[in-house]
């Protein structure tokens, strides 16, 4: 047996050794074991080191290569810009990244987001109207108020100005304060007066405002649900939220406003004097 000496000198000649010998040899040999091949020299068993194509240096660039135009204007934009220019290229850039999209469709307009605003129709023709129609139109517009058979889903709603609406269901990206237009009707008439559509009537004949009051919401209701032969009893609460309008106005545009956006007086043939028959009839 050794003696703690003789131990105590082998464990540190040990440890020095250890502390010698470089620690990154063992591991740089198993990292590229992935990148070493199979073929190698018999003599000495060591293999070959292939690098992989991301190791691989870009070449250097050729004299001739120099000479063309192209590297002309790639040495030229490599060159370090001036100050002043640096200055000048921050500046824009700073501006042009202020102006996105998003803040560009937040720009009030009279208070009012763009966003906000409504489409404009884009109609292919002018509209339309006969002489029979013009002759009672303006007999339509001066009788106020008018009541209105408003579309919405294809839900019929029978309003005049001042009247509150409960939607029956929960209108999506709409707030407190916002102003809709009802362009779907099929009747819009007055004390002595009535224009029906076939099946609707034109927009740009009339115009019937909504303001959004807000949101209502229903009292919670508990329904039991049971199945036959099981012992359970299982509640599902409901609790339905409503959007609420108040109608702003209800009017049917005059003849000369008509005239002034575009439309025009056409003849009445049969066809014209059937549909103006249904559409246009006095009450007595």
């Amino acid at each position: 047996m050794l003696g703690r000496s003789a131990l105590r000198g082998l464990l540190f000649s040990a440890e020095r050794s250890a502390a010698t010998k470089p620690l990154f040899s063992s591991y740089t040999s198993r990292a590229c074991l992935h990148q070493t091949s199979s073929t190698g020299s018999s003599s000495s068993g060591a293999q070959k080191f292939h690098a992989t194509p991301s190791d691989i240096p870009p070449p250097p660039a050729t004299a001739a290569a120099a000479a063309t135009p192209s590297s002309a204007f790639a040495a030229a934009a490599e060159a370090p810009i001036p100050p002043s220019e640096q200055d000048q290229t921050t500046i824009a850039g700073s501006g042009s990244e202020t102006q996105s999209p998003t803040a560009e469709a937040e720009l009030l307009i009279d208070g009012i987001p763009r966003s906000k605003f409504p489409v404009p129709p884009i109609f292919t023709s002018k509209l339309q109207i006969t002489k029979s129609l013009a002759e009672k139109l303006p007999y339509l517009h001066s009788q106020r108020p008018h009541y209105i058979s408003a579309h919405l889903h294809d839900r019929p709603y029978l309003l005049t100005e001042g009247d509150h609406l409960r939607l029956p269901f929960l209108m999506p990206k709409v707030k407190s304060g916002d102003v809709l237009r009802f362009n779907r009707a099929s009747i819009i008439g007055s004390r002595e007066f009535t224009l029906k559509g076939t099946p609707y009537i034109d927009e740009r004949m009339f115009e019937c405002r909504m303001r959004v009051l807000g949101i209502e919401s229903e009292p919670l209701r508990v329904k039991e649900k049971t199945k036959r032969r099981q012992r359970h009893t299982r509640h599902v609460k409901s609790k339905h939220r409503y959007t609420v309008m108040r109608v702003m106005d209800v009017k049917v545009k005059s003849l000369d406003q008509l005239l002034e956006e575009g439309a025009e007086v056409i003849e009445d043939d049969s066809i014209a004097a059937a549909v103006d028959k249904d559409a246009i009839e006095t009450k007595s």
